[in-house]
């Protein structure tokens, strides 16, 4: 992405509100090819809400958006292999509280932040 559209993404997002507390933990896992990942359970409904708020405003600023379903995950590899997926199998995690979101994006299996917003201002 452009250093211009990065700046665009941010000033898109400036009147995103925060979504306020949020609790998450791991649950599960699955596989989009041979990527691996765990699967996200907890406070949902706030979290789908907050992303709604933030497509939202990229939409109405014009930025092309994603039409894949949402699907909360965390990336655990990009090659997929048995063994983990098999230990993410039934899994569920101790939950935490999130301090805080980032846009990303994905690079070459890097992930660089576009943008950051605390769950309360």
């Amino acid at each position: 992405m452009p250093e211009e559209d990065t700046g665009f993404v941010e000033r898109a997002l400036t009147g995103v509100p925060a979504p306020g507390p949020i609790n998450l933990r791991l649950t599960g896992g699955g596989r989009f090819g041979p990527v691996v990942w765990a699967g996200l359970g907890g406070d949902l409904e706030r979290l789908g809400a907050f992303r709604e708020d933030v497509r939202f405003a990229l939409v109405e600023a014009g930025f092309p958006i994603d039409e894949r379903p949402f699907r909360p995950h965390l990336t655990i590899s990009y090659r997929y292999d048995r063994r983990i997926a098999a230990a993410l199998d039934g899994y569920a995690g101790p939950p935490w509280t999130v301090d805080e979101f980032s846009l990303v994006r994905s690079e070459g299996g890097d992930y660089l932040r576009i943008w950051d917003r605390p769950v309360s201002r």
